[in-house]
């Protein structure tokens, strides 16, 4: 029997925001685009369906679009709901309960996971607390609907993978996982962590991941980012899921960054197959 890919590749619809939010595309043509682009699966973003997340007609529409195009919905990325890690209670629940319907959303639409954020203020170890608290308890709704609630490493202490390994140890629920995204370092001005080694630690609690891209050289290799490098630390910890493509350049335009990255990401996928393999 053949054996299957190491890992299969998404289309996360950021990688098409400036589009979207321009009015070029419409977000309910997401699907119908990525399948176009050869894509069977997609990530949303909450930012684009603003006032959609409980418009079932609305979404019975996302739905169907995906399933006429053999299109898979993996998850939705949810920002501007509050800080789950809040320091106030009040605050925290109240960032919980906004983003329960961004849940009900993804497990309408037949998604996995809803992609989160861990923002939160105090000490290193108050934010691991905080941050744990508030994910927990929206893991706790999530679970009956099987939608796992995933943090993405996203600025601040979040983009410190000790610390996030730290927050999914504290809040102990197997709905909580991350989402290891290979750009967003950023613990402050000035201060980077290292990308490779942030990965590396999130990756045991991984539910997806994110191949952020920002440019490419001749040879069609990440400038800023070494795939090859990533990939191998990501399959190397058993993951072989959906690894979405999340274009941010400049240079490029979006379709083209959105392709040279899916022809890289190919390229690794192919090699570490072959390496497989033998």
């Amino acid at each position: 029997m053949a054996s299957p890919p190491p890992f299969k590749i998404s289309l996360a619809q950021w990688s098409l925001h400036k589009a979207f939010k321009s009015k070029q595309l419409d977000p309910l043509n997401f699907a119908t685009l990525a399948n176009g682009y050869g894509f069977d699966a997609i990530e949303y973003v909450n930012q684009l369906y603003e006032g959609k997340a409980t418009d079932k007609a609305y979404l019975a529409q996302l739905k169907r679009r995906a399933a006429d195009h053999g299109v898979w919905s993996v998850l939705i990325m949810i920002d501007h709901e509050g800080d789950l890690g809040a320091a106030e209670p009040s605050e925290r629940q109240k960032a919980v309960e906004n983003h329960k319907k961004w849940v009900d959303a993804a497990a309408f639409l037949g998604c996995h996971a809803i992609r989160v954020n861990a923002h939160s203020r105090g000490s290193y170890a108050e934010q691991v607390k905080l941050a744990a608290d508030g994910l927990r308890r929206l893991a706790t709704y999530a679970d009956p609907m099987g939608i796992n609630v995933i943090v993405e490493n996203h600025g601040g202490l979040s983009s410190n993978g000790a610390w996030l390994a730290e927050v999914m140890k504290a809040a102990d629920h197997p709905r909580c996982g991350t989402l290891p995204d290979f750009g967003n370092f950023k613990i402050a001005d000035g201060q980077e962590y290292d990308r490779y080694k942030g990965v590396e630690e999130m990756m045991p609690f991984a539910k997806s991941v994110s191949a952020k891209a920002f440019d490419f050289d001749k040879r069609g290799q990440e400038t800023k980012i070494d795939f090859a490098r990533m990939m191998k630390i990501v399959t190397d910890a058993s993951y072989h899921g959906y690894v979405g493509i999340e274009y941010e350049g400049d240079r490029l335009g979006e379709e083209a960054g959105i392709l040279a990255t899916k022809r890289l990401l190919e390229k690794v996928r192919d090699n570490l197959w072959r390496a497989q393999k033998v």
